[in-house]
């Protein structure tokens, strides 16, 4: 009886002032930090944020219609190119005006796409329901959901437990799903057309791709053409790889094939020719299919909180010197309201984007001057190795956000949707490689995925009680754990992938511990989250948290958390 007592006791502690639990605690603080720095964040315009809208425009944009093209076939024709740019556009206005981080950057991700398609075959083959329907309740219950999450300061006792192991197999599973598309869309056109249209369609799928890399290493041709040049052909090298390929069908013979295009609206009016408007009558989906959608709402939850947190943390790790405070609880509230909002208005819902998000706050990186503080500077200024006083600062401001979202509302105009219309879908799956190439240039398991094809005699030389079969075995699990969920996303369990990411995380605290030394695991592995390694000193968490197990010393030579 006296376990029990104290067992409550305990539990109730977390519920009051100042404890973990204690409702509206990180919301009361972000609505502070919001009405601080809401006025100074539109007194910053300059050209670099002019440039920064216009560079994450084309960033957002273009994976955005060619997640589109997928949709367009996966669901039906419930979603199409209209559906996605009206949810980025005006998920992106109000996340601009409205949330307390807005160098986050919004839009329709690989995951939600995967797991909106397996819904759709679940409510149309398995269980003949309405898939907008059912799709609107699961959204309106992921918004309440939402609000628990920001109620109770789930930021506080959720993400600072995940580490580097989780983070990089959703990256890479994220690189996955974005080869993958592009083989299916490549799939698709080969079913469809005759085989001159089908060769061409690789040609164009490839040459996307190939030109986009080739341009995004611009900054590295010097002394080939000048500096704004080459940060020009680097920042804008998928837009102009894209619009070369659309423009290249329609010269000489190439001309008479036929060339699969993006389907587009030419009325504003929803894709599905048997609705006339962005609303759904979600009242009418039978009740009991009202309380099953509680399932997929969950598990969008789970989707978004973890892509979205992840998203904004890494937008303001330390080399972008993020200054003005933000509000995860606050955004995570806000990602709710957005997400009942596109469920009632028939539309894919949008949430934090990566690499968009990161990329957003390099373009707005800039260098200033600190008498405080010496670090070397940055590439194009630098002189043989030099150190100077400059520090990395970004433009805090909502405009960037702004135009850029308001630049892709007008997209869903009939005038700019014929445009969008004359895309080849064999552009978009070039894109969609680029993106995957992307998203995998920057994963840390891709270093040490080739030092497992390198010779041991080439090997650099690791830290004392550090050895190469350990490394080489946490690499080979990360791939085989990512496999593993990607098939998952290929079979009738897809909808609930999301929950395999999330079980990684006590995998990772309780269980590697025991397989692996606890300096290989300082060595790969660290908070994704925030400083320092899983293996420090002090237990995870407190008395009531995880027992990350082992040892560790002082210095945790970390790791840079924007990637």
């Amino acid at each position: 009886m006296a376990r029990q007592s104290s067992w409550s006791s305990r539990t109730l502690a977390h519920f009051r002032q100042g404890g973990k639990l204690e409702p509206f605690r990180l919301l009361r603080q972000d609505a502070r930090n919001l009405r601080r720095r809401w006025v100074s964040d539109w007194t910053v315009f300059n050209q670099l944020v002019v440039a920064s809208a216009v560079y994450v425009f084309f960033t957002n944009i273009l994976p955005g219609i060619t997640f589109a093209s997928d949709l367009y076939v996966l669901t039906g024709r419930s979603w199409g190119t209209i559906e996605v740019v009206f949810s980025t556009g005006l998920c992106g206005v109000i996340f601009a005006v409205f949330s307390a981080q807005p160098l986050t950057i919004l839009g329709v991700t690989g995951p939600f796409s995967v797991l909106a398609e397996n819904l759709y075959e679940l409510c149309s083959d398995s269980f003949k329901v309405p898939f907008l329907p059912v799709m609107a309740w699961s959204l309106i219950h992921s918004a309440w959901m939402h609000y628990l999450l920001a109620i109770f300061n789930a930021h506080d006792w959720t993400m600072q437990y995940v580490t580097d192991f989780s983070a990089d197999i959703f990256s890479l599973l994220n690189s996955i799903i974005y080869f993958h598309k592009a083989a299916m869309e490549l799939k698709r056109t080969h079913e469809q057309m005759p085989l001159d249209s089908f060769l061409y369609a690789m040609i164009g799928a490839v040459g996307t791709c190939l030109v986009a890399i080739l341009l995004s290493t611009a900054t590295k041709w010097k002394p080939l053409f000048g500096r704004v040049i080459r940060m020009g052909l680097s920042e804008y090298a998928a837009a102009i790889s894209i619009i070369l390929f659309v423009g290249i069908p329609y010269i000489g013979d190439l001309a008479d094939l036929d060339h699969g295009r993006l389907a587009v609206q030419t009325s504003f009016r929803p894709t599905n020719p048997e609705r006339e408007v962005f609303f759904v009558r979600f009242w009418e989906l039978p009740v009991e299919w009202v309380f099953i959608s509680i399932i997929p709402g969950a598990i969008i939850t789970i989707l978004f909180y973890f892509d979205h947190e992840i998203s904004s943390i890494i937008c303001t790790v330390d080399r972008y010197g993020v200054k003005k405070p933000g509000g995860y609880a606050w955004d995570i509230a806000l990602l709710g309201t957005t997400t009942a909002l596109c469920g009632i208005l028939g539309i894919p819902p949008a949430n934090g984007l990566l690499p968009q998000a990161p990329l957003h706050s390099e373009s707005l990186r800039h260098w200033v001057v600190d008498e405080d503080q010496v670090v070397p500077a940055p590439e194009e200024e630098e002189g043989s190795g030099a150190h100077t006083n400059l520090v990395p600062r970004v433009y805090e401001q909502r405009y960037s956000h702004f135009l850029q979202a308001a630049m892709i509302m007008v997209f869903v105009s009939p005038p700019f949707q014929r445009v969008l219309g004359l895309t080849p879908t064999s552009v978009l799956a070039g894109l969609f490689m680029f993106m995957g190439y992307q998203s995998l240039s920057v994963n840390p398991m891709l270093t040490r995925f080739f030092h497992l094809l390198t010779p041991p005699s080439e090997l650099p030389e690791l830290p004392a009680g550090v050895g190469w079969g350990g490394v080489h075995a946490y690499t080979v699990t990360q791939i085989l754990v990512t496999v593993g969920i990607f098939a998952v996303t290929l079979t009738v369990a897809a909808p609930g992938f999301p929950l395999l990411i999330i079980i990684l995380v006590p995998v990772r605290l309780c269980v590697m511990n025991r397989v692996w030394g606890r300096e290989t695991l300082r060595f790969v592995d660290g908070w994704a989250c925030r400083e320092g390694k899983p293996e420090d000193d002090e237990m995870v968490g407190g008395d009531e948290g995880f027992v990350a197990g082992g040892r560790d010393v002082e210095d945790g030579g970390e790791r840079s958390k924007s990637q």
